[in-house]
């Protein structure tokens, strides 16, 4: 029997990324698991982006992964609850506050580094097999940059 989600096509685009997702998290839950490291996927972005480039505002954060303000302060205060995280006043402006790894988050990330260097292997190997996927969904991003799908579907109703 024919996969029911893949057979609709585009009309089932987000329905298809919402269960690439779900599956591609679960494989990284287990990979975590595997090495008997408690890590919520959800946390990489702002982890990396923390150990990458120190502490930065929750709206630095939005800006550079590229998601919403409150999906980042509902990652700091998952971050916050599990130690990992905290949040201080900005050094160069104490009315700021900056989001920073706490000493167990730094450990965290020590301890992660090999296993992300193996996720990144293992996803440039995926996303070549499956034909540079990244590629189209660059273009899928930058098209909905350009109209939103809520506008295409109104003008969609219109015809």
């Amino acid at each position: 029997m024919q996969d029911y989600v893949a057979r609709l096509g585009g009309v089932a685009l987000g329905a298809r990324l919402r269960r690439l997702s779900a599956a591609i998290d679960a494989d990284a839950a287990r990979a975590y698991a595997a090495e008997g490291i408690a890590f919520e996927q959800r946390w990489f972005g702002v982890l990396n982006q923390l150990a990458r480039n120190g502490p930065m505002t929750v709206g630095a954060l939005a800006d550079a992964l590229g998601i919403s303000h409150p999906s980042v302060s509902e990652t700091r205060r998952s971050l916050e609850a599990a130690g990992l995280a905290q949040v201080v006043p900005d050094s160069s402006d104490g009315r700021r506050r900056t989001v920073q790894l706490s000493q167990k988050g730094h450990e965290l990330v020590a301890r992660t580094e090999g296993l992300w260097r193996a996720f990144d292997i293992a996803a440039d190997a995926l996303d070549k097999e499956a034909g540079e996927v990244t590629i189209a969904l660059d273009r899928l991003d930058q098209a909905l940059k350009r109209r939103s799908l809520l506008d295409r579907v109104r003008d969609a109703k219109e015809r």
